[in-house]
């Protein structure tokens, strides 16, 4: 989980240790531990990690130190005990989607960061006793490369129909009251809630912000049901220590896959089925335009985590699976990198690399677990284009500079980002066909 001191540490496994235990047992006595300045003091380490843009208050963490953080912890503790305290409204920023489009981020100020990223450190690891296996997203120890695992894995035992589930603004539609109960299930502390509350109005009347530092963790216990639901009907339908429906879930992104065969028609209806009823139960709604039963086995793809994934013959003649990054990630990787190279056009080449090595490692990284090879050698060649215009711009030249700059002299020189190296997974192919 979150690292933390050794104390807190063990409270919080106690806590798993005991919600893992007993399913229903109702937690009591948590306010205390969330007032207490060794948790303030981890919150706030976690939140500065994050990094993140300022409040509304514009108060950053440089001007929090330099003030003194022991005095601003001391200021929320004290609001905390005395029952004083109340979250600013959270800023809004947008964030460009593509299309027109934009995603609404909702900030909290540092302090209301400090006191979410409180109530996360104490509330995690009960609700993560209760989390289901096929869910990945913003939990500890799992990653999005572990979802995509286990969707590839399914792939090439014969999951080929896929339910490709499309959200509606599932963050901005989340309803409190739902959300409230399901907590007050695990959660026997008033004041606890009454601090949950505060936290969740501050973003409006219904949703969980994009960008609130609890807000992961409350979007995965509100849709844990529907989590629920699919384990349950991939235990049901097993046999014999074959299953015939798999899933994964990675915050709002969900894909449930069911094997191929006719004969398991019945599945894939009543999965669906069942899932919209689960969804509708919590207000969910479903985007219908987007939301499509693939079926792999007429060449079909669907995407999942910014990767496309489609089912293929492998040199052996056996079922593999190609994951590749999605058209729509490469575009918005160049057009960031675009508007670097044309926002410090008159800026020395070794300080627009020091800009952009970042973001190319972060993306390759991302995407280097698949089939990735191509995609990345057009990212690379993209690159090195935009840096060679970039030095003949300097000295009022055209062209590109063929003879002037080897390849070798941007990466040993210029230190330019190089490491394009795809890792595969070791995903075992079935011999059927």
């Amino acid at each position: 989980m979150t690292k933390t001191s050794v104390s807190l540490q063990d409270l919080r496994r106690r806590i798993y240790v005991k919600a893992k235990a007993d399913k229903q047992h109702r937690f009591w006595g948590l306010y205390v531990h969330v007032c207490k300045m060794e948790m303030l003091q981890a919150a706030y380490v976690m939140a500065k990690e994050n990094n993140g843009a300022p409040g509304i208050d514009d108060i950053t963490f440089e001007a929090i130190e330099g003030s003194g953080l022991e005095e601003f912890l001391l200021s929320i503790q004290g609001e905390l005990l005395s029952g004083m305290y109340l979250p600013m409204r959270n800023r809004r920023k947008e964030i460009p989607k593509g299309n027109g489009k934009v995603r609404i981020l909702g900030i909290p100020t540092i302090r209301d960061r400090v006191v979410q990223g409180a109530l996360k450190l104490i509330l995690e690891p009960i609700f993560e006793a209760d989390f289901q296996e096929g869910s990945f997203g913003y939990r500890p120890k799992r990653t999005a490369h572990q979802a995509v695992h286990r969707i590839a894995d399914a792939v090439v035992h014969n999951k080929t129909r896929v339910i490709d589930v499309d959200l509606k603004a599932y963050f901005d539609t989340v309803r409190h009251d739902i959300l409230l109960k399901k907590i007050a299930r695990r959660v026997d502390d008033h004041k606890v809630m009454w601090l949950l509350r505060l936290a969740l109005k501050a973003s409006g009347k219904r949703g969980v912000p994009q960008g609130g530092v609890i807000s992961p963790l409350l979007s995965n216990v509100y849709l844990n049901e529907v989590d629920r639901m699919l384990e349950k009907a991939k235990a049901v339908t097993g046999k014999s220590g074959f299953t015939y429906i798999e899933y994964a879930r990675f915050a709002d992104d969900l894909v449930v896959l069911v094997d191929g065969y006719r004969r398991w028609n019945w599945v894939l209806e009543r999965a669906y089925r069942r899932l919209l009823e689960e969804l509708a139960r919590l207000d969910v709604k479903v985007n219908e335009e987007k939301t499509r039963v693939v079926d792999l086995t007429k060449g079909e793809s669907f995407s999942f985590l910014g990767f496309d994934i489609r089912r293929i013959t492998t040199l052996s003649g056996k079922w593999g699976v190609r994951i590749t990054p999605r058209m729509k990630a490469r575009t918005n990787l160049l057009r960031n990198l675009k508007e670097i190279f044309q926002r410090f056009m008159s800026q020395p080449v070794e300080r627009v690399i020091e800009l952009i090595n970042p973001k190319l490692r972060g993306w390759v990284n991302y995407f280097r677990i698949g089939h990735s090879s191509r995609c990345f050698s057009y990212v690379k060649d993209w690159v090195e284009k935009k840096i060679r215009r970039h030095l003949m711009r300097s000295r009022k030249r055209k062209g590109f500079g063929w003879d002037r700059w080897s390849r070798d002299w941007f990466y040993r020189h210029l230190r330019l980002y190089a490491d394009y190296k795809v890792r595969y997974y070791g995903l075992k192919s079935t011999a059927s066909k």
